[in-house]
């Protein structure tokens, strides 16, 4: 599988327009029954979801993707069953115009069509109640002649509702798609009112969304320095460095260590995020806790840009967020000079010498000033808010923490 092979999908913005693609795939190959359509969407995702998440259950944009996605299916179930129950309610009135009994065909109240759209993922089914209402409340009054027509006409209406919560789940999938290919143009798009002439900029290691947003900033004719801290063990701010010269910005290399002593001089700290939690904590590279508390100390805005895709409704202490991961020592050390550390001596081999290379830090939401998004900048405390937007909260598992002893 591709995202067992870190070595194929680079990038949480590959592997969640991938992921989204994939389920796209699957929604459309899977054959939806005329009732309960929305509960065989929503478990055919899950089945493949749950494979997905487990393959690379570090990369947290994966869960993201399946998470919006089925949010995407209840709430296109919920907008159909909500105009299928208004038009129903419709229908009862014109009947009743035509009757003198008026109470034997009752329009439906708002919050009898609010209770039936709350309850379409719950037995019984919006179909099942479409079913059951008498036919003089559901269609107009035909003569018998008709009544061949009438059943071609209700068998097309089954059938044109079978496929219309496929098709409009898969357009909210390729707005979804789409919306993640263009995150960093309306990221970048923002830079101009948040960099300012003359400034100076710090950031660590590489990041697209970065990039492209001081060069935004640069063609917005906006003259500023960037600091760019190296990133070591992977060195990818040398690639950064490289690139911002490329298009024409004054840039310095640092090392990570040099942050401190050069922090003093930096107007804001502009990075990037491998997710951004439900309470505005961020799992960044290895090394941005270090740049965030510099900044904290010295007062200087420290500013996270994140694609939606990168907004996690989990919270750190929940047993499904894997932190951290261990990258291979070889980054750190040559094997040579690590096989000459080994204790022979004793029999068992063992290393007097350990190598611990993680991948990411995180940064709580206390030492975050504004994250910048796709959607606008927000501060820490709103992004649960942001978040509730993208997700529904029947797809989020609730940990159950033990009770605690008196």
């Amino acid at each position: 599988m591709l995202l067992r092979s870190r070595n194929k999908i680079e990038g949480s913005l590959a592997t969640a327009r991938q992921t989204a693609e994939l389920l796209r795939s699957v929604i459309s190959q899977q054959r939806v029954p005329y009732r309960n359509q929305a509960r065989a969407l929503i478990d055919a995702v899950r089945a493949v979801g749950e494979q997905l998440i487990a393959a690379n259950p570090v990369e947290l944009a994966v869960g993201n993707i399946v998470r919006r996605v089925l949010h995407i299916i209840r709430e296109e179930d919920l907008s159909l069953t909500t105009a299928a129950m208004a038009g129903l309610g419709l229908s009862a009135a014109s009947d009743d115009e035509d009757d003198a009994d008026q109470d034997n065909h009752p329009v439906l109240s708002a919050a009898a069509v609010a209770a039936a759209a709350r309850s379409t993922l719950r037995p019984p089914s919006l179909q099942t109640l479409l079913e059951d209402v008498p036919d003089s409340a559901a269609v107009p009054h035909t003569s018998s002649s008709g009544g061949d027509s009438e059943g071609k006409s209700k068998s097309a209406d089954k059938s044109s509702r079978t496929r219309r919560l496929k098709h409009d789940v898969i357009e909210a999938v390729n707005e979804l798609i789409q919306d993640i290919a263009t995150c960093h143009e309306q990221i970048a798009e923002q830079a101009v009112e948040h960099i300012h002439q003359n400034e100076v900029i710090l950031t660590l290691g590489s990041s697209r969304t970065v990039l492209e947003f001081l060069c935004a900033a640069k063609e917005k004719q906006r003259s500023f320095r960037v600091f760019v801290a190296e990133g070591a063990p992977r060195y990818q701010g040398h690639l950064l460095a490289k690139e911002l010269v490329t298009r024409g910005l004054q840039t310095t290399l640092i090392t990570d260590s040099a942050v401190f002593a050069m922090i003093s001089r930096v107007n804001m700290v502009i990075v990037g995020a491998h997710a951004v939690m439900a309470n505005g904590g961020v799992i960044a590279p290895v090394g941005l806790n270090m740049v965030a508390l510099a900044a904290k100390r010295h007062a200087v805005p420290f500013v996270v840009l994140a694609g939606s895709h990168k907004l996690c409704p989990l919270y750190p202490h929940h047993p499904e967020v894997l932190l951290n991961e261990l990258r291979s020592p070889s980054e750190l050390l040559d094997f040579g000079e690590f096989s000459d550390c080994m204790d022979f001596g004793s029999g068992t081999a063992s290393p007097l010498l350990h190598v611990i290379n993680p991948t990411f830090d995180y940064v709580p939401p206390k030492l975050v000033s504004l994250f910048i998004t796709d959607t606008g900048g927000h501060n820490p405390s709103y992004m649960y808010r942001l978040i509730a937007d993208y997700y529904s909260a029947d797809d989020l598992v609730v940990q159950r923490r033990p009770p605690t002893g008196r």
